[in-house]
């Protein structure tokens, strides 16, 4: 019988490795079974500085603080979080006129009427002007309003509105550190000069330049794009993705908040010449950068278009330049090696994927943990899960640039015309005859068919010639139902947005300053049912679409 793992060497600090080493600790490491210890060993280099990406993150982190036994009070003070009710894209599309338009992907599933989806609806008979989200999601309205996700006084955690994070990644991965040594980790601060293998090409130690040898069991590659181990020593191929996505630079900034007070809700993407802007509003400052392709711009050029977008807000700033490394290492799991982060892959962090992959990667390591013989069948089902979700990703992202319509930069005309992954050629051929449901995804860890087709409809790629004329001609669809929600959600929507309190108010009780004069009455909540006739029935009761976020982890740096 093979012996078990008492050991696991994280190679690598940052987002990446701490929260490695505290899902770890959180699943694995369980205190309650002394029989099972493991200990956590993460190196760390003193002159290497993190990349700083995962400023955004997906619906998934409060589950991963609660099981960490993080409190979001602690949380939201220590990384000068806020929080985060989705994306706003800017300028993606044109509407028949060549105007520019904006549309939320907020963190909502797509609700059901009678049976069939909503976008249905909205394909059939509109929504009053209203973005597709706003049937379904307060997202949009709250943002706009500078409003946050729930009422003062509720509990942690509360979901009154589907919800993720803005957060300051070094004081993220700053926080993390602290739990883990806290709860037992050892953080040595040392640089891995070389890598020792053994006869089965198992990495047996790592050579410290100040430590000396430290022999190893398991090791988490967190070196970034340097991919040290699992790259570099284990020589496993990395499979670029630059023949589906063009960009692969990126610029970033932090800025004060403009005069005025307001945090937005949500995290924006604006398109520019070459690529896009992401604007991540923390509590303290504002983050953001250009993502875009060096075939379209040099990084002056980039700069300059950059610099000329903040206006008056960028004077003095100097962006830094992040080369980014887009694709996945062809398996992640490799002998006694595990690479994390963005060692195992990155994909532009247009969908706030950065933090998401770590968190699942590490669950998946936790759900399949090996002891020292590394049995294959749980690399190979680890390898395979991991190359599904880094091809899932890739899929949504080229979804964003495959379905654009602008012409009035080259580099639009390229982005949409690159090579489509497989399975999204595919389903973009079968979408212009209906709408993406449940059957059209293999792997759907982070997508969903809600997700699809608010992208679509928040494109309007429909209204500009997409689909088969036929699409919804024929469908049977119960136009007063659609009614009744269009009516119940806008009031509800209307009164969240007048009786929710102000995004910065919320994070200031969040943080516990707020000052009792700041408090407001408690919200009472939604919930009730429209009674509405169907035909061939008396009455059906159609329940309003509640606002609660998806358990699954939906969808910029």
């Amino acid at each position: 019988m093979a012996e078990p793992i008492t050991e696991v060497t994280i190679v690598g600090g940052g987002t990446a490795g701490w929260l490695a080493a505290l899902l770890l600790q959180s699943m694995v490491c369980d205190p309650k079974k002394p029989d099972r210890p493991i200990k956590i060993t993460l190196i760390e280099s003193p002159n290497i500085n993190s990349v700083g990406v995962g400023e955004a993150t997906v619906p998934g982190m409060p589950r991963t603080l609660r099981q960490a036994g993080i409190s979001e009070k602690a949380f939201f003070k220590a990384c000068n979080a806020s929080f985060k009710l989705g994306v706003l894209f800017n300028d993606w599309n044109v509407d028949e006129k060549g105007k520019p338009f904006s549309f939320m992907n907020p963190f909502q599933d797509v609700p059901n009427i009678s049976g069939r989806e909503a976008g249905f609806y909205m394909l059939r008979y509109g929504a009053d002007g209203r973005d597709f989200s706003q049937v379904f999601s307060p997202a949009l309205d709250l943002f706009k309003a500078s409003k946050g996700p729930r009422p003062l006084g509720r509990k942690e955690f509360d979901p009154t509105v589907g919800f993720a994070y803005h957060l300051d990644a070094g004081a993220f991965a700053k926080m993390l550190s602290e739990a883990c040594v806290k709860r037992g980790a050892n953080h040595v601060r040392d640089d891995v000069v070389d890598v020792e293998q053994d006869e089965r090409g198992y990495i047996s130690a790592l050579q410290l330049a100040e430590g000396g040898r430290r022999p190893v069991q398991l090791v988490l590659d967190c070196t970034g794009f340097r991919g040290l181990i699992i790259n570099k020593v284990l020589e496993e191929p990395f499979i670029s993705y630059s023949k589906h996505l063009a960009n692969d630079r990126a610029l970033a900034v932090q800025l004060p908040h403009p005069p005025g007070g307001k945090i937005p809700s949500a995290t924006q993407s604006t398109a520019l010449g070459a690529g896009w802007v992401w604007r991540v509003p923390l509590y303290h400052r504002v983050g953001t950068g250009y993502v875009f392709s060096s075939a379209h711009r040099t990084d002056e050029e980039a700069k300059a278009e950059f610099l000329q977008h903040l206006g008056p807000q960028g004077e003095g700033a100097e962006p830094r330049v992040i080369p980014m490394r887009i694709g996945r290492t062809a398996r992640a799991w490799v002998k006694n090696c595990v690479a994390v982060g963005l060692s195992s892959g990155f994909i532009e962090p247009l969908e706030s994927t950065a933090i998401h992959t770590i968190d699942t990667t590490v669950r998946w390591l936790a759900n399949f943990f090996p002891d020292q013989s590394f049995a294959d069948p749980l690399r190979d089902r680890f390898n395979k899960l991991t190359t599904a979700l880094y091809d899932e990703i890739l899929d949504f992202i080229v979804v964003h640039y495959a379905l654009g319509n602008r012409t009035d930069d080259p580099y639009w005309i390229d982005a949409r015309n690159l090579e489509l992954p497989d399975r999204l050629a595919e389903n973009l051929a079968l979408w212009r005859h209906n709408l993406p449901t449940h059957y059209d995804l293999d792997f759907d860890s982070f997508t969903s068919p809600s997700i699809y087709q608010v992208v679509m409809l928040g494109k309007r790629v429909y209204d500009m010639g997409f689909g088969a004329p036929e699409m919804v001609q024929n469908m049977t669809l119960n136009r007063r139902a659609w009614n009744e929600v269009l009516k119940n959600s806008k009031r509800n929507i209307g009164q969240m947005v007048k009786t929710f309190p102000d995004h910065r108010t919320l994070l200031t009780e969040l943080r516990g300053e707020l000052q009792p004069a700041e408090r407001q009455p408690a919200f009472s909540g939604f919930g009730q049912q429209a009674t509405v006739p169907l035909p061939g029935a008396k009455k059906v009761p159609v329940k309003v679409p509640e606002f609660v976020p998806s358990e699954k982890d939906s969808a910029l740096l």
